[in-house]
């Protein structure tokens, strides 16, 4: 299958947030999220692995309580069930992938 990024429906998830589902299989799912300046997403868990990519930006990634900035070119890995959030200090965009794939990104 194969999605082009024009034809992924945005989907406002939240103040300041713009998510893209880009590709789904039985095991995963690649998602695109667009982040305005000053955005914060909640501490949160899902039993979904989680592995992402800063496209471009600045984050401040909080993964089991470990806090680090991350630019352009970093990466993470939250696994599953493990409490994790995230801060934007300027205009961020951040692919990531969900294994399993995550029903309500459908």
């Amino acid at each position: 299958m194969i999605t082009l990024n024009k034809d992924a429906e945005p989907i406002n998830s939240m103040p300041g947030v713009i998510r893209r589902t880009l590709a789904t299989g039985k095991s995963m799912m690649i998602c695109e999220f667009t982040f305005e300046a000053n955005t914060a997403i909640p501490i949160h868990s899902h039993p979904h692995e989680q592995v992402g990519y800063v496209v471009e930006g600045h984050v401040e990634m909080d993964i089991g309580g470990q806090k680090i900035a991350l630019l352009k070119g970093d990466s993470y890995y939250a696994p599953s069930n493990v409490p994790h959030g995230a801060k934007m200090f300027k205009p961020t965009i951040i692919v990531d992938s969900f294994s399993p794939p995550r029903e309500d990104y459908r």
